[in-house]
C-alpha cells in the first residue's frame, strides 16, 4: 500500500519544495472530487441500502415496522459509536488507507446481506456494516481539509455530500425496482454492486496525500482532545444542529416508505424507490451551499435552511401525493444546505485535531438519524405521519434556538469589541480612556466569545468566518 504521507516529511528544509494544497481548476482538485464523490455515493448507497425495503422486509419477514427499522438505526448507531475511533486510526495510518480499507469491508458485508436467513441475521450483519462505514465520514472531511485550499473547503465538502445524496437517491431506487422485480434480497445485492464499482473509482482516482503528517496512537492524547471540543460551546452548537438536522431526516425518511404504502396512496415499492429522485434537490442544496454562505452569512443560512425544512414537513401532512412531494423537495434542500454548513464549519473551526472534530460531528449526526428512525418509527405507530411530522418540527426549533444564541452572542461580541477598541485608542482631547463596562463575554473554555456559529480568522488578514 502506498505511503500516505507523500512528500511530507516531519523536517522540512529551505530548499525542499512542499507542494501547495489542491484548488479549483486543477487536476488534483477534480481528482480529489471525484474520489470523494465516489466515496460519498457508495457511503450512503450502502449505509441506507434497507430504508426503501422496510416494507417488504416486514411483510417478507413477518415483523413490525419498529422492528424493521433496526436495519437502518443499528447501522447509523454502530456507526456513531465506531467513527470516533477510527478517527484516530486515520490520524496514525492516513485519511486514505482509512477510507480505502473501510470501504472494502462495507462492500464485502454488502455482499453477504441478501444471504441473511432472519431479521436477528440481517440486524447483525447491518451493524457491523456500520462500523466499516463509520472509517469514510471519520477521514473524508479531515482529508478534504488537510489537501485543499481554505476557501475552497466549503465547496468540496459540499460535492461530498452531494455524493452522500446521490447515493441515497441511486440505492433506493435502485433497491425500489429491484425488489418490485426480484424481491429485497435481489435489490441488496445490486446495492452491493453499485457500491463495488464506487469503491474502485475512489481508489484509482484519489490522490496522494501530500500534507498529511502520521501521529501515534495516544488515548489520552485522543481524549484530551475530545474533551477540548466537547468543552468548546462553538463546537457543541455545531454538533447540536448536525444531530438535530439528521433527528429530522432520519425519521421522515425511514417512515415515508410506509405513509406511501399505506392509504390513501397504496405505492408499489418500485414507485416509493423512485419517490427518493428527490435527493437529487440535496445534491444541488449541498453544492451550492458555499455561495448561499456567501450571500447570507453562515447563520443567515441555518435559518434558511431550517426554515425551508419546516415548511417541508408541513406540506407532508396533506393527504395529496403531489402535496408530500412537494414536501419533500423542500425538507430534502433545507436539510443538505444546513448539514453541508455546519460540517464545513467544524473542519474550519477546528485549528487542532480535525479528524475527531469531524468525527464528533459524525457521532451526533448519526445519533440523530439512530434516534430519528427508532423515535420515528414510535411516533408513526402511536399517532401516525403527524406524530412524525410533530418529532421533526420539535427538532427544527432546537436548531432555530441555537442559532438564535449564536446570533446573541455575536452581536455583544462585536459590540463589546467595538467598546474596547473605542476605549484603547488615543482620545484626540487627551483625556483618559473611558473603561469598558462589562468584561469580553466568554465561552465555557475561558476564550472569548467570537462572532457567529464558527470563528472570527485572528487578525491574520484572512477572510472573517460569518
Amino acid at each position: 500500500m502506498p505511503s500516505d504521507t507523500g512528500a511530507l516529511t516531519p523536517h522540512v528544509s529551505a530548499l525542499t519544495h512542499v507542494p501547495a494544497k489542491h484548488a479549483p481548476g486543477e487536476p488534483g482538485y477534480r481528482r480529489v472530487l471525484l474520489a470523494l464523490f465516489a466515496a460519498g455515493v457508495a457511503t450512503f448507497t450502502l449505509l441506507f441500502s434497507t430504508q426503501a425495503l422496510l416494507p417488504a422486509i416486514s411483510a417478507d419477514l413477518g415483523v413490525s415496522p419498529g422492528a424493521a427499522s433496526w436495519t437502518v438505526s443499528a447501522t447509523t448507531a454502530a456507526l456513531a459509536l465506531a467513527v470516533l475511533p477510527l478517527s484516530a486510526v486515520s490520524e496514525r495510518f492516513g485519511r486514505r488507507r482509512t477510507m480505502t480499507w473501510s470501504l472494502t469491508a462495507a462492500v464485502l458485508l454488502g455482499l453477504a446481506l441478501p444471504f441473511a436467513p432472519d431479521l436477528g441475521a440481517l440486524v447483525a450483519l447491518r451493524t457491523l456494516q456500520g462500523v466499516a462505514i463509520a472509517g469514510i465520514p471519520a477521514s473524508a472531511i479531515a482529508f478534504i481539509a488537510d489537501e485543499v485550499r481554505a476557501r475552497a473547503v466549503i465547496g468540496a465538502v459540499g460535492l461530498f455530500v452531494a455524493g452522500n445524496s446521490i447515493g441515497g437517491m441511486a440505492g433506493r431506487i435502485l433497491t425500489g425496482w429491484t425488489a418490485n422485480a426480484w424481491g429485497w434480497r435481489a435489490a441488496l445485492a445490486t446495492v452491493a454492486a453499485l457500491s463495488l464499482l464506487c469503491a474502485v473509482a475512489f481508489r484509482v482516482l484519489l490522490p496522494r496525500a501530500r500534507h498529511f503528517t502520521a501521529a501515534p496512537l495516544a488515548p489520552r492524547a485522543l481524549a484530551r482532545t475530545v474533551r477540548g471540543h466537547l468543552s468548546d460551546g462553538l463546537m457543541r452548537r455545531l454538533y447540536a444542529i448536525g444531530l438535530l438536522f439528521m433527528t429530522v431526516f432520519g425519521s421522515v425518511y425511514t417512515m415515508i416508505g410506509y405513509r406511501l404504502a399505506g392509504e390513501p396512496f397504496g405505492l408499489s415499492a418500485g414507485l416509493i424507490g423512485s419517490v427518493f429522485v428527490i435527493y437529487l434537490v440535496g445534491t444541488g442544496s449541498s453544492a451550492a451551499a458555499g455561495r448561499l454562505v456567501a450571500r447570507l452569512g453562515r447563520r443567515g443560512t441555518l435559518y434558511a435552511a431550517a426554515g425551508t425544512t419546516a415548511a417541508g414537513l408541513l406540506l407532508t401532512i396533506g393527504d395529496s401525493l403531489a402535496a408530500v412531494l412537494t414536501g419533500l423537495v423542500l425538507l430534502t434542500a433545507g436539510f443538505f444546505a444546513g448539514h453541508a454548513v455546519a460540517s464545513a464549519s467544524v473542519s474550519h473551526a477546528a485549528k487542532t485535531g480535525k479528524a475527531q472534530a469531524s468525527a464528533l460531528y459524525q457521532v451526533a449526526y448519526y445519533v440523530g438519524n439512530s434516534a430519528g428512525a427508532t423515535v420515528g418509527a414510535i411516533a408513526f405507530h402511536a399517532v401516525g405521519w403527524r406524530g412524525v411530522v410533530v418529532l421533526g418540527l420539535v427538532a427544527l426549533t432546537g436548531v432555530t434556538g441555537i442559532t438564535i444564541r449564536a446570533t446573541l452572542l455575536a452581536t455583544a461580541a462585536t459590540r463589546t469589541a467595538a467598546r474596547e477598541q473605542a476605549r484603547q485608542e488615543p482620545r484626540a482631547s487627551g483625556r483618559a480612556p473611558v473603561p469598558a463596562t462589562r468584561p469580553v463575554p466568554r465561552e465555557p473554555t475561558g476564550q472569548p466569545i467570537r462572532t457567529g456559529l464558527a470563528r472570527s480568522v485572528e487578525s491574520t488578514g484572512a477572510e472573517t468566518i460569518r
